[in-house]
């Protein structure tokens, strides 16, 4: 039995990826987030054989999230599943440590194709994808690829970064966060001034243009 935990922000997206899943006898699911932060509780919780991720969430993002599970738990297997198929998300996502990456057109097959191919640590690409994408990916070394400022981010300046970005007030990120207003500060002013911009809207455009943040799907 493969054990499955959704993560997915649209309830009527999320059913229907559900029904899909449910409606074959070697899936289960376990668990259903509507954010990358609570995707990551469930996921130490119910230690899933896969975590099928949107890429355009709340709080965490689906290649942020992808980064931490499989920083935190190597057990899990990923797979994105996107309305958004540029290369530079593709090569992003991959790069985060998913096995698969696949639209929102996708058939049903395709979806429990990539699942099952996930759950057994195998890569899966949706075919509207060119193949020569995940060829060309893994023919480099991750350490070849282009640096970018937002690379030199740590985990927790993503976080604040896309809270920020989000609208979310320095009281309201301490809040999600479980940190203190002056520490949010301070993350606030680096991000500042690690990317090079004067304010919240410079924040948002840098975000926005490194697929930190997307536009709502």
């Amino acid at each position: 039995m493969i054990r499955v935990v959704l993560a997915e922000d649209h309830h009527l997206v999320r059913t229907g990826i559900r029904a899909i899943l449910e409606s074959v006898e070697d899936i289960q699911i376990v668990g259903e987030a509507e954010d990358g932060l609570e995707a990551i509780e469930i996921v130490a919780r119910q230690h899933p054989d896969v975590l099928v991720l949107d890429i355009a969430m709340p709080r965490l993002n689906g290649i942020q999230t992808a980064e931490r599970v499989r920083a935190l738990y190597s057990g899990t297997n990923m797979l994105i599943l996107s309305m958004y198929s540029e290369k530079s998300l593709v090569h992003q996502a991959f790069r985060s440590g998913v096995k698969g990456y696949l639209v929102k057109r996708s058939v049903k097959e395709e979806l429990l194709l990539a699942v099952r191919a996930a759950s057994r640590g195998k890569y899966y690409l949706s075919p509207e994808i060119s193949t020569a994408i995940l060829d060309d990916f893994l023919a480099r070394k991750v350490d070849a690829l282009p640096s970018t400022p937002v690379d030199q981010l740590t985990p927790r300046e993503h976080q604040v970064l896309q809270l920020i970005t989000e609208g979310h007030t320095n009281i309201s990120v301490a809040q999600n966060l479980k940190i203190s207003v002056k520490t949010v500060e301070k993350h606030r002013a680096n991000l500042i001034g690690k990317l090079g911009v004067q304010n919240i809207a410079g924040l948002v455009r840098v975000a926005i243009k490194h697929g930190l943040i997307f536009l709502d799907e």
